[in-house]
């Protein structure tokens, strides 16, 4: 009997899996405190939250929660170099240093401007979608050569959807709105006085932008822009925009805004048609 007892005391404490985890009155824990007290320390890291709202031991069983908050997304921001290059690529359209006719591949545009060829081929597709050029598969893009009567189209569209905006915005915009938009005009002028077509289009954008935003309907500035935005592409025959015809529109700018805080719609009227008229120049 002794033995016996000896021997039983010489067995493992983890001999079942039911016995260690409910050990009976008969197989008291030797050490009762440290038990309790890992026992409440597993508890307790089982109940800790993670990000989700769910516990440990929730997470660990595939488990979660109604009510549970998402994990907050982190936005990178990123620079785009995409952006950059369609910004370069369309001022040099403007500036006629892409020809129309020429076609031009990505990495050799890409080595121009010191990056990757996949930039400006994504510039290039969009450019695509707005008519500036075309592909030409396994080459490159051809800028489109464009002719007066595909200009004088695009003019008329515009005239149609900014000419009785204007005159309706004419008539209920206050004159401290328009006054507001001298510096817009001021820019035009300044950048066809030294012959800067880049900035001279962006700036002229600019100014019928914040003119046709005075309406307060988006979707007709984005339309109308995106429309502006083709008109400005060279002709085939004519690659640069002239700096006289930059300074005669520039001109009509300012002069429709003076009219415009003056609140002289006959003025008004004259001077906005006559500006789209000219669009096809």
């Amino acid at each position: 009997m002794e033995q016996g007892r000896a021997h039983q005391q010489l067995r493992p404490p983890y001999t079942s899996t039911a016995s260690a985890a409910a050990p009976s009155a008969a197989a008291p824990d030797r050490v009762p405190g440290q038990a309790r007290a890992r026992r409440a320390r597993d508890e307790q890291q089982s109940a800790v939250q993670v990000p989700g709202g769910q516990s440990r031991a929730e997470q660990a069983r595939g488990e979660h929660t109604h009510c549970e908050s998402p994990v907050p997304r982190v936005v990178v921001q990123r620079h785009s170099v995409r952006g950059q290059i369609l910004d370069a690529l369309r001022a040099a359209l403007v500036d006629g240093e892409l020809l129309p006719g020429q076609v031009y591949s990505a990495p050799v545009l890409g080595a121009r401007f010191g990056v990757s060829a996949t930039p400006v081929r994504e510039a290039m597709q969009q450019l695509a979608i707005e008519g500036a050029v075309e592909v030409v598969p396994n080459r490159g893009f051809r800028v489109a050569e464009r002719g007066p009567h595909e200009l004088a189209e695009l003019a008329e569209v515009r005239a149609l959807i900014e000419v009785p905006v204007m005159l309706r915005l004419a008539r209920t915009v206050d004159q401290a709105r328009w006054t507001a938009l001298r510096p817009l005009a001021d820019a035009t002028v300044a950048a066809a006085a030294v012959g800067d077509r880049a900035s001279y289009a962006e700036s002229d954008r600019a100014f019928h932008r914040a003119v046709l935003a005075l309406s307060g309907n988006q979707q007709l500035v984005m339309v109308a822009d995106d429309l502006h935005r083709r008109s400005q592409w060279p002709l085939g025959h004519n690659p640069a925009t002239r700096r006289a015809d930059l300074l005669a529109d520039a001109v009509e700018h300012t002069a429709l805004l003076d009219a415009l805080i003056a609140e002289d719609l006959p003025v008004v009227q004259s001077l906005v048609r006559e500006h789209f008229a000219g669009a096809d120049r």
